[in-house]
């Protein structure tokens, strides 16, 4: 079943995804009243009305592509933390992420999008990052490539002694132990900067604008889709004890996606150092 979805026309996703951001997500961008965004865990994690329509949209379109998948989503999770728990079984798993950088979203700025990736027994497949408000659609199939709007990416490598350029796990989001190992990467050589929206980190990964990511949470909707666009645009990624990303979770922190081996392996000396 999921190998014939796969070798079908994926068209349909994109449109699904189009379609759900065109519908709940920019009729609302900068028009959200205050009762429209809500606090979840704190000031920090914010949640909208359009995070909630737009996964509501999603799941049901998501569904219907592919019979017998089942959706994990943000917004399900905080819900119900069982949902979560479909990353781990039998059935093809669609992991979306509404609104990505929810904050910039509530703040009216562009620095958002939309995750959704296809994963199956722990296995990324295949995935779509949709900045609606920059019109950019980055598209990864397992063992096809990475492309951005239709057109092939490459992560490419950092040039000889060049700063490295990393995005962290933001401040606001982190434990005192978390950000000694991270405040780590602010040494000579690497030029390390809080992150914003995490999916967007990703894509600046995979198409040479960034160097590495470091990030200490594994929600998998944040990071599904952008370990595969990364990997599918030839960079790579592990976690501190080098061993790969488990979306399924279990994962020794804080973890890098990088450009290229060497870029990543320096990147995890500097949080182990740190750690």
């Amino acid at each position: 079943m999921i190998d014939e979805f796969l070798a079908g026309d994926l068209t349909d996703v994109e449109t699904a995804v189009r379609a759900a951001a065109a519908a709940e997500i920019m009729p609302r961008y900068r028009r959200l009243a205050a009762h429209e965004i809500v606090e979840k865990n704190g000031p920090h994690d914010l949640v909208t009305t359009a995070d909630r329509l737009a996964e509501e949209h999603l799941t049901a379109a998501l569904s219907r592509l592919l019979p017998g998948s089942v959706v994990v989503g943000e917004e399900a999770v905080h819900a119900d933390p069982k949902v979560y728990d479909a990353l781990g079984g039998d059935a093809p798993v669609w992991i979306v992420d509404p609104v990505d950088g929810t904050r910039q979203f509530a703040h009216g700025e562009p620095g958002f999008c939309t995750l959704v990736a296809l994963a199956h027994h722990g296995e990324l497949l295949a995935s779509w990052t949709y900045a609606a408000a920059l019109d950019q659609m980055a598209i990864a199939v397992r063992g096809r490539g990475a492309t951005l709007d239709g057109k092939p990416i490459r992560s490419g490598s950092p040039a000889p002694g060049a700063v490295l350029r990393v995005a962290m796990s933001h401040p606001d989001y982190t434990t005192d132990e978390q950000k000694r190992a991270l405040l780590g990467l602010r040494t000579d050589g690497i030029d390390a900067r809080p992150c914003g929206s995490a999916g967007l980190e990703y894509l600046a990964v995979a198409r040479g604008d960034q160097d590495a990511i470091a990030f200490n949470w594994e929600y998998a909707w944040d990071h599904a889709a952008g370990l595969l666009l990364v990997t599918e645009a030839g960079g790579t990624q592990a976690t501190l004890s080098g061993a790969p990303f488990r979306i399924t979770g279990g994962n020794a922190l804080p973890f890098t996606a990088a450009r290229d081996e060497a870029t990543a392996e320096r990147v995890l000396q500097v949080l182990r150092d740190g750690a």
